[in-house]
């Protein structure tokens, strides 16, 4: 695909005045719209940029994380500043992608390494405590940090290698009936810590992909088959995804739960 191929594939818009409303305004549809217009474009950055990377990069990880910076550069566009869009943009999801690659150390050895050894410590524990050991456990036994284990734990999750969305052991059920749903007209210390946990655990537990299909789901309110557009995959896929990451959500609100009663009865 050429660079006037895939401006001939652009949804036939009145793209400025998008823009216009959009830059006033703000808005969510406006936005969406404009997401939808410049798609093309991540897809031919992504595919650009995927002949350089090794066989193990995917390019639709490209494109998901092309999407973040199409977001990104909509967002922080200044018409004022007489750059065409289109320009500003390619180097943002350029910029974006790189980056992001870069940082996750895509090296197929050394992804296989990290999961080989995050494997056996996480079986070393589960059999020395008798359940799935938790992340400040695995940090303290590879000697790390919890931003180190982060950051190793997500090398060792690249392609799906090994899976750390691991069961928690049953509980005896003395806060299965605890209520999550937030109260709008109070704040609940307890709710907030959750809320975190659960946000720390979206950032830290999800793969760029689902991290995407939350935003676009929850926060910009997209269907789940403008989602699948968006990220180029079926929508039956996406409703896969969403109910899989809906399921290690819910168990890690159980496992906070458990944890907080825990606490309480000590």
């Amino acid at each position: 695909m050429t660079r006037r191929s895939w401006m001939k594939t652009l949804p036939k818009v009145n793209i400025s005045q998008v823009w216009k409303h959009f830059i006033r305004h703000r808005d969510t549809q406006s936005r969406n719209i404009l997401i939808e217009h410049y798609l093309p474009l991540v897809k031919y950055t992504a595919a650009r940029l995927h002949v350089r990377f090794p066989p193990c990069v995917e390019l639709e990880e490209l494109y998901s994380i092309g999407v973040w910076g199409l977001m990104d550069a909509i967002d922080k566009y200044d018409p004022t500043r007489e750059v065409k869009f289109e320009t500003y943009c390619a180097k943002r999801i350029h910029g974006t992608i790189v980056d992001d690659i870069r940082h996750n150390d895509w090296v197929p050895r050394l992804v296989r390494s990290r999961a080989q050894q995050l494997g056996k410590v996480t079986q070393k524990l589960s059999l020395l405590f008798g359940r799935s050991p938790t992340e400040t456990e695995l940090a303290s036994e590879l000697g790390m940090d919890m931003e180190e284990f982060y950051h190793f734990q997500r090398d060792a999750n690249a392609h799906g290698l090994v899976s750390l969305n691991m069961k928690i052991s049953d509980s005896d059920g003395e806060c299965e009936g605890i209520d999550f749903i937030a109260d709008q007209k109070s704040q609940n210390p307890f709710l907030e810590i959750q809320r975190q946990d659960i946000k720390d655990f979206i950032t830290k537990g999800f793969s760029r992909q689902e991290q995407l299909i939350v935003v676009l789901y929850y926060f910009e309110q997209m269907t789940m088959k403008e989602i699948g557009e968006t990220l180029g995959i079926s929508e039956s896929r996406v409703c896969q995804l969403h109910s899989s990451l809906i399921a290690r959500l819910r168990e890690q609100m159980k496992k906070t739960a458990l944890s907080m009663c825990e606490q309480h009865v000590i």
